[in-house]
């Protein structure tokens, strides 16, 4: 079972031990994202006779696995990246993971100024992506359970403690409305050559944190490690902000400069993704500002956008 729990100073994701608090007031500093898609995975092994290859199978694991209190912007995160390994084939290592998992969500009760979800279409009680949601109830002292898809039905039945009966639910976060999604994904479609990206970059230090801890983003590289008899084949996480993402074997890099990175970065969540898929990559969980060292945020870009469209003339 994967639950928030302090480890150190920060509250995250991790496997939880019996008799461990479970923290639920404070936003995990990582994305449920990481046991779905890890950060290393091995996806291939060969063995090697000189120029001869012969490969060897390698089962995805599925591990049962349940995510417990993440929070519904987490759960959205998941339903985005769904859309991606499975479009036009399905990635296996993937589908066997997210198969094994069952996702509790939790309404959100708290939330802070970085939060956003109300402003890319989810909100702190949304339930897309969970199978089961959990709401405070009685002052925090019980939960309402409801179960929203067959796998949440199955946890439930093994469940103990889960009675039927009626209890006050407490109130949701208060998320306010940052910004118009429709109007940033308007601007978007015509003003990539715009010189407001480079004001919008100046910030970025190119770490790729944000994408590292991002619910949605999805992107890796593909790389082997062999001896003289044997190789192994990993999928790792990579970054649209890293400045090697794109470069070419010749040593042409299309997006140079930390200004087109940034720039794809804000294009591909809220244009080229809606595009492809008929909805955001983005989830408004806010920690890629709580997480950045330069204090950047998407959704300050968003809002400068937002306020450029909607401002007279």
């Amino acid at each position: 079972m994967i639950a928030p729990v302090r480890v150190g100073q920060a509250v995250r994701l991790a496997e939880w031990a019996p008799g461990a608090p479970i923290e639920l007031s404070e936003i995990p500093a990582n994305s449920a994202k990481e046991f779905i898609l890890p950060a290393s995975e091995t996806i291939g092994r060969y063995d090697r006779d000189g120029a001869r290859f012969t490969m060897r199978e390698t089962t995805p694991e599925g591990p049962r696995t349940v995510l417990l209190g993440v929070r519904p912007c987490e759960a959205a995160g998941l339903a985005i990246v769904d859309a991606v390994f499975n479009w036009d084939s399905r990635d296996e290592f993937y589908d066997a993971r997210r198969a094994a998992t069952t996702v509790v969500a939790t309404a959100c009760a708290q939330a802070d100024a970085d939060c956003f979800c109300t402003s890319v279409g989810g909100a702190p009680g949304a339930t897309r992506g969970a199978d089961v949601m959990l709401r405070l109830a009685d002052g925090g002292r019980q939960f309402i359970v409801e179960s929203l898809s067959a796998r949440g039905e199955e946890l439930l039945r093994s469940a103990h403690g889960v009675t039927e009966g009626e209890a006050a639910a407490d109130p949701l976060a208060d998320v306010p409305v940052r910004f118009s999604h429709e109007r940033v994904t308007g601007w978007l479609a015509g003003q990539f050559d715009s010189p407001r990206w480079q004001e919008f970059s100046l910030a970025c230090l190119g770490c790729a944190a944000c994408a590292y801890l991002c619910p949605t983003c999805h992107c890796f590289d593909i790389q082997d490690e062999s001896t003289r008899t044997a190789g192994v084949r990993y999928r790792n996480w990579d970054a649209c902000g890293l400045g090697l993402f794109t470069q070419h074997t010749s040593g042409h890099n299309p997006r140079a400069d930390q200004m087109a990175r940034w720039r794809q970065r804000v294009m591909h969540k809220f244009s080229y993704y809606p595009e492809k898929f008929g909805m955001l990559a983005c989830t408004g969980c806010g920690r890629c500002a709580r997480m950045c060292p330069a204090g950047m945020a998407i959704s300050d870009t968003c809002r400068a956008i937002d306020a450029e469209e909607s401002s007279p003339g």
